[in-house]
């Protein structure tokens, strides 16, 4: 997790065991969401863009079903946002294995992992929808610990 919450626009609560969320946005665009620790302190300005992306990540939490229409700025590869295109068509409570995105997109599973793991906008752009054929896999770099339970919470909260 990342604890750095004063550079953050905005730092959210979730139900996702005590995990918040630290949000930025640019020119009224999504660009970062992180999941930090629980120690740091929320808050979120009462109007504009970050406004809307708060209360559309809290509709997700509330309505597992519910879609994103928010702007995204985000960076990465060409390559990158390629796949990260590809994960948003996946639906919510449906999971695809890494070999099968990479068959759509003619590279192989290590690749979609790694563009996996550089997502900078996890629950917007749903990485965690990606699995290993044997298992939930990774997410955001790791195969288990926290991250882990984070992934595993939103596919379950998506399969209600």
């Amino acid at each position: 997790m990342v604890d750095h919450p004063d550079s953050y626009e905005a730092v959210i609560d979730t139900p996702l065991g005590g995990v918040k969320l630290g949000i930025n946005t640019e020119g009224g665009a999504l660009y970062s969401i992180d999941f930090i620790s629980p120690g740091h302190r929320s808050h979120m300005p009462q109007t504009g863009f970050i406004h809307e992306v708060v209360g559309q990540l809290r509709s997700y939490f509330e309505n597992p079903r519910f879609t994103f229409s928010i702007l995204l700025v985000v960076q990465g590869t060409p390559f990158q946002r390629r796949v990260w295109r590809a994960v948003q068509k996946i639906p919510a409570g449906v999971t695809r294995p890494y070999g099968r995105v990479a068959q759509h997109l003619a590279t192989s599973p290590r690749a979609i992992g790694g563009a996996c793991r550089a997502n900078p906008v996890p629950i917007i752009v749903p990485c965690h929808r990606v699995v290993a054929l044997d298992g939930p896999g990774g997410f955001s770099g790791q195969t288990r610990g926290h991250k882990l339970r984070i992934k595993i919470w939103l596919l379950t909260h998506e399969s209600r």
